[in-house]
């Protein structure tokens, strides 16, 4: 309360057209950015089938998840978010990602679950704590977060609408306890959707007003696409596209920019999520720039003449206008000797 929140620190010293933007635009929605991330899959293709090799089932989803959680960590200001025109940085880096329990028929009961992570978790990590947390819930009939939308949805439309009006109060003013902000995966440092597992391509999905969502991310449906290699060659490889939606109040378009790229470089070199990061902090050379772009130096090869080459002589160029007075002069000594 009083601009204190649980999940939350305000971040104070900031510049003056990143405190004045949220003023300008209250709402989440009004801050969106959408754009279309595509990942080459050879590499990542290899580095699942190696694995699978070692004992080790990785699929899509856990290279992305790895991923998301590793650039969270290394771009603070990515897993930040804004509530009443104040920025905060969040305390904890989280995921949140809706499971169909059932994906047989269309009455298939959906939840939506959140995971905690520090940021330095290794894929290993990674996908243990995904699992874990699946599966836990998978086996159970109850769930937190389904079984408080089930007591609010059984309540009269009117006195629904006011309940979550007191809600969206009490998330405004940083009312909320830790139990509630646990629970609730609105309260999250990034949305995932994969399509994927359901064979469709990737959408742009809308960011919540409610709670403090300022990243989401829709995983599409790998498919065949023509691509560009090295500027020249026209090439077909295979393709899968991420549709991420952001909310451009928490960082500048330099700072999204280079997070993006970092995405990509990542997503194209998965061997190095194997590893997972010092507790110190640091964040090691190889993994902080893991693009390379080598530009290749052209040396002008000097050619050797032969001998011949070196005795012959070029013909000295005589300009036009020298031929044509030495012909005026012969002409002119032509016509005194035959007078």
């Amino acid at each position: 309360m009083f601009g204190h929140r649980y999940d939350g620190k305000k971040v104070k010293g900031m510049n003056v057209i990143d405190k004045a933007g949220p003023f300008f635009m209250p709402q989440r929605i009004d801050a969106v950015n959408y754009i279309n991330v595509k990942i080459p899959c050879a590499n990542i293709d290899k580095f699942l089938a190696d694995e699978r090799r070692n004992g080790t089932h990785f699929t899509y989803m856990d290279v992305v998840f790895a991923t998301i959680v590793r650039v969270l960590y290394m771009r603070p200001k990515l897993n930040r978010f804004i509530m009443r025109g104040s920025t905060y940085q969040r305390k904890g880096i989280f995921i949140s990602l809706d499971v169909k329990k059932e994906m047989r028929t269309d009455e298939g009961e959906s939840m939506t679950l959140k995971f905690p992570f520090t940021g330095r978790e290794s894929i290993y990590e990674v996908k243990k704590i995904v699992d874990e947390e699946i599966a836990k819930n998978m086996a159970s009939d109850e769930h937190a977060t389904t079984d408080v939308a089930k007591k609010f949805t059984a309540l009269p439309d009117w006195l629904f609408r006011w309940g979550l009006a007191l809600f969206r109060f009490f998330d405004r003013h940083g009312m909320f306890g830790k139990l509630f902000l646990k629970a609730s995966p609105f309260h999250t440092s990034c949305f995932v959707t994969n399509l994927k597992s359901i064979k469709l391509k990737y959408v742009y999905h809308h960011l919540y007003n409610f709670g403090t969502t300022s990243i989401f991310i829709s995983m599409g449906k790998e498919k065949m696409e023509p691509v560009v290699v090295n500027n020249k060659e026209l090439s077909i490889a295979k393709i899968m596209n991420l549709g991420i939606s952001l909310d451009e109040r928490i960082a500048d378009g330099l700072y999204m920019g280079k997070s993006l790229r970092i995405i990509e470089d990542i997503m194209s070199n998965p061997e190095c999520l194997k590893e997972a990061l010092p507790d110190d902090g640091t964040i090691p050379t190889k993994i902080k720039k893991t693009r390379k772009i080598k530009k290749s130096k052209i040396k002008k090869v000097k050619k050797v003449k032969t001998k011949k080459e070196k005795k012959e002589k070029k013909p000295k160029k005589i300009k036009p206008l020298k031929n044509k007075e030495k012909a005026l002069k012969r002409a002119k000594k032509k016509e005194k000797e035959e007078e």
